[in-house]
């Protein structure tokens, strides 16, 4: 669960509708400016991950854009403020690329897409259905199959709970077990909001993006033969795909590394500053 670090947005951000497949999903999206950057780079979409949203990218949103790129930052569908379905296969990481590619498109020119944790799992997915609709991918936190062990247990009881708790019950639980090893409690807006975005998310959505960050096939070769420059990048305290099997899955692609210092799962909320000036060197160096 990535922890947002403040949730007022940022000058030059708004909240925005964008068309997907089936109805719109909810955004925040930053415009450059004159005044505030230089335009002219293309155009940045970011996905979140499992039980994220938007929000996660609310720190990188100001200055992605004063480094004079467009930024859309997406709630998928069921996620937060999208809303969803009880159709499973609604959330299947296929109908999911679908809907990123349906904004991509919409924006109106390639876009360099940023996928974290699950997010990276569509956004790759989205890169081999369409790769001319991206400039760039961006795996960030993600990694090349399902979620090992021991980083699945977790996932393993959501996955066990969904179809037989609430949403207000599994997050009452999940909070409990978290506070044994929580050091520092989020402040109390924050808590607030990820209990209200936890609550608001799909249960059906949540199972089934459980269930496939448990059983995501390897489709790291399948990208390799894709003409795409992409990044990977991880923080060396990532708790759910170790940072070794994230650095072969580089090496196997062919791709550039960054490694985000003092980060964990969540570089964007946790190091913005260090996140942004990796992606945007990245950017730069995409002809």
């Amino acid at each position: 669960m990535s922890t947002p670090p403040f949730l007022d947005l940022p000058p030059g951000a708004e909240p925005v509708s964008m068309p997907a497949v089936r109805g719109h999903l909810a955004a925040l999206a930053a415009e450059p400016s004159q005044r505030r950057g230089r335009p002219g780079g293309a155009p940045v979409l970011l996905v979140p991950g499992f039980t994220g949203s938007k929000e996660d990218f609310i720190a990188v949103l100001a200055p992605i854009a004063d480094a004079g790129h467009r930024v859309v930052a997406l709630d998928l569908r069921g996620q937060y403020e999208s809303s969803g379905d009880g159709d499973p296969s609604s959330y299947d990481v296929k109908a999911l690329a679908e809907d990123v590619l349906a904004v991509a498109r919409h924006v109106g020119e390639p876009v360099h897409l940023v996928g974290h944790s699950f997010g990276g799992l569509v956004a790759r997915a989205a890169a081999l259905g369409d790769p001319g609709a991206l400039r760039s991918l961006t795996m960030l936190s993600s990694g090349p199959a399902a979620v090992p062990h021991p980083s699945a247990s977790n996932l393993e009881l959501i996955a066990r709970a969904l179809p037989v708790m609430d949403l207000e019950s599994i997050w009452t639980a999940k909070r409990q077990m978290e506070a044994h090893h929580e050091t520092d409690l989020p402040p109390p807006d924050i808590e607030d909001f990820l209990h209200r975005r936890f609550v608001a998310s799909s249960p059906v959505g949540l199972l089934r993006l459980a269930e496939q960050l448990l059983t995501e096939e390897d489709r790291v070769d399948e990208l390799a033969m894709v003409d795409l420059p992409v990044l990977v990048a991880y923080g060396p305290g990532d708790d759910a795909w170790p940072p070794a099997l994230q650095a072969e899955m580089a090496r196997r692609l062919g791709a550039r590394v960054a490694v985000i210092d003092g980060a964990g799962h969540s570089p964007a909320a946790e190091q913005p500053a260090a996140t942004v000036a990796a992606l945007v060197e990245f950017w730069s160096s995409v002809t």
